[in-house]
C-alpha cells in the first residue's frame, strides 16, 4: 500500500509524500539521501534527521534517520532470531513522532500536509502526539490487520512521551497495557481497512481482537470505511516478465507450458488433473489446518498441489509432513521468490485460500488475473473480490468439509470446458487497480478536510473541476459505508 497507493493519488494530482524509517536496504537503493530536517529528542525517544529521497518515478519520500534504531540486520520488526526488537517502541514512537512533527510544521519544511495518513500499529502514535499537542491536522488510521495491535508494558509510558492521563480506556490502555493500534484508532479521525466486509467483521466480537466495543463505537459515529486494496499493474500475464511463457484469455497455450514446467520444477507427476496453487504465509490464519483435512480428498479425486509460502514451524512441518505423504501429488517449496510465486499463480488450475479471516487479502486478485480460480472462505477481502459462481468459489462455514465441498465445485467446473473457460475469461477481465482505490481514499481526504472539493496540498492549491454534489455525496456514502446490520460470517 505505501508503494502502490501513493504513486495512484500522485497521478491524481495530489501532492503525496512518504515516511518511512530509514532502513539499510532502503539508503543503499538511494541514489542521493538530501538532509531537510532535524528533530529532537523527546522523553526516551532519541532524535533524529530527515532524509529526502526521489524515487525514479518522482515520488519523494523522507526517511527517518536514526542509526541506533533503523540500521539493523534482520526485518523491520524482528532480529536475525526471528524474535522482535526489545526496543520496537521506541522504534516506532520515533516513527509516530517525526509524523507528528512533520504534519505541525516543527520541521521547518516548505511542505506541510494536509492529512497524515498512518498504517497500522508502527504509525498508531501519531494521531495521538497531535492530539495531545493540540494540532488539529486531520489524521486517518488505515488497519490492515487488527490482530497485531503494537502493545507494550505501561511501565514505558515516561520513555515513550505519553501523557499520564492518556493511559485509561479513553486512550491508550489495553488491558493494562500500552497498545499502539489502539491509540491510533482512538484519537484518529477516521479509522479505515482494506475492505468493506472487513470493516464490519472487526466490529464483532470474532474478528475484532478485543478492540470490537471500540470499532463498533467507531462505525456507529460514521468514522469506519473499508477501502479495498489494488495491486500494481505488473501483475499481466500477456506482459509479465518472470513468466517463461506469456498468455491472454483467448490464448491459453503458455499457461499449459507453464503447468508443465512448475509441474516439473516441483517433481510432481505428469498429470492431466487440475493443479491447486498455494502461494501464502505459512501461519495458522491461513487456514492451513482445515486444507490438511482435504488435501488427500484432492489427490483422490485427481487434483494436484502446488504450495510455496513460509512461515512458523509447526504449519511448516504439518504441511511438509503432508507433501512427503503425498509424494508426486502435493509439492511444497519452504521460502519465497517472485518468479516462483508468479509461476504457480500462471500455472493454477484454482487457487486455494482457506483463511480463517483475511483483512485484504492480494493473492486472489493476482490469480483472478492469472486465470487460476480462487477456492477460498467468504470472509474479508475475500468475500469482497470474488464473484462466486464466476470468478472464483466461495464456502461460508470455516470447516475441511466446506473447504472440500467448494473443491469439488470447482472439479465438476475443470470437466465442463465451456464452463471453465467462461469463468477464467470473467476473472482474467477484472481489473483490481490502485486507481480505484486511491479516488476512494481522495473523497476521504475530502471529507476529513469539510469540504467535497478535490484536495490539494497547500503547497500546489490548484483547482479542478468538480463532480456534481447529488454523484459526491452518493459515491462518498458508498465508499464510506459500514452496515453494522449485515450478520458478521461465524468463524469455525
Amino acid at each position: 500500500m505505501s508503494a502502490g497507493l501513493p504513486r495512484a493519488l500522485k497521478r491524481r494530482g495530489i501532492d503525496v509524500r512518504v515516511l518511512m524509517p530509514g532502513y539499510p536496504e532502503v539508503i543503499a537503493r538511494a541514489s542521493e539521501v538530501s538532509i531537510v530536517a532535524d528533530l529532537p529528542a523527546r522523553a526516551g525517544i532519541e532524535a533524529c534527521r530527515i532524509g529526502e529521497v526521489h524515487t525514479p518515478d518522482g515520488l519523494i519520500v523522507y526517511l527517518v534517520l536514526a542509526p541506533s534504531l533503523y540500521q539493523r540486520t534482520g526485518t523491520p520488526y524482528c532480529g536475525p532470531d526471528g524474535l522482535d526488537w526489545p526496543d520496537n517502541d521506541l522504534r516506532f514512537a520515533r516513527l509516530s513522532l517525526a509524523a507528528a512533527e512533520l504534519a505541525q510544521g516543527g520541521a521547518g519544511l516548505a511542505w506541510v500536509p494536509d492529512v497524515v495518513h498512518v498504517n497500522d500499529w508502527p504509525g498508531g502514535l501519531a494521531p495521538a502526539y497531535l492530539r495531545w499537542q493540540g494540532v488539529r491536522v486531520p489524521t486517518l488510521l488505515t488497519a490492515h490487520n487488527i490482530a497485531y495491535q503494537g502493545v507494550f508494558s505501561r511501565d514505558r509510558l515516561r520513555a515513550l512521551g505519553i501523557p499520564q492521563h492518556a493511559f485509561r480506556i479513553d486512550g491508550v490502555e489495553f488491558h493494562g497495557h500500552i497498545s499502539f493500534l489502539k491509540a491510533g484508532m482512538y484519537y484518529a479521525d477516521h479509522l479505515s481497512t482494506v475492505s468493506k466486509t472487513y470493516a464490519r467483521e472487526i466490529t464483532t466480537e470474532a474478528f475484532g481482537a478485543g478492540l470490537h466495543g471500540l470499532t463498533r463505537g467507531i462505525a456507529l459515529e460514521g468514522r469506519l470505511s473499508g477501502i479495498i486494496n489494488g495491486i500494481d499493474e505488473s501483475w499481466d500475464p500477456g506482459r509479465d516478465p518472470h513468466l517463461p511463457h506469456r498468455f491472454k484469455a483467448d490464448h491459453l497455450a503458455g499457461k499449459r507450458a507453464i503447468a508443465d514446467l512448475v509441474r516439473t520444477g516441483l517433481c510432481l507427476a505428469p498429470s492431466t488433473g487440475p493443479l491447486f496453487g498455494v502461494v501464502s504465509r505459512l501461519v495458522p490464519q491461513k487456514g492451513f489446518d482445515i486444507l490438511a483435512e482435504v488435501a488427500g480428498n484432492i489427490v483422490r479425486e485427481g487434483g494436484q498441489i502446488a504450495m510455496l509460502g513460509l512461515g512458523d514451524h509447526d504449519t511448516e512441518y504439518m504441511m511438509s509432513r503432508l507433501a512427503r505423504n503425498h509424494h508426486g501429488q502435493i509439492a511444497l517449496l519452504i521460502g519465497f521468490n517472485e518468479p516462483m510465486a508468479r509461476r504457480i499463480l500462471a500455472a493454477s488450475d484454482f487457487f486455494l485460500i482457506p483463511s480463517r479471516f483475511e483483512p485484504c487479502g492480494l493473492t486472489q486478485m493476482q490469480a483472478q488475473r492469472y486465470g487460476a480460480l480462487p477456492v477460498a472462505h467468504a470472509t474479508g477481502g475475500l468475500a469482497d473480490t470474488i464473484e462466486d459462481g464466476v470468478t472464483g468459489f466461495l464456502f461460508s462455514e470455516f470447516s475441511g468439509k466446506a473447504l472440500h465441498a467448494a473443491c469439488r465445485r470447482a472439479f465438476r467446473t475443470y470437466a465442463d470446458p465451456a464452463t471453465l473457460d467462461r469463468m477464467r475469461r470473467a476473472a482474467m477481465a477484472r481489473r483490481f487497480s490502485w486507481a480505484i482505490s486511491a479516488e476512494a481514499y481522495e473523497r476521504l481526504y475530502d471529507r476529513l478536510l469539510g469540504r467535497p472539493a478535490i484536495i490539494r496540498s497547500r503547497a500546489i492549491s490548484r483547482a479542478l473541476p468538480r463532480k456534481t454534489a447529488l454523484r459526491e455525496k452518493e459515491e462518498l456514502r458508498a465508499a464510506t459505508r459500514v452496515n453494522l446490520a449485515v450478520p458478521a460470517l461465524r468463524r469455525g
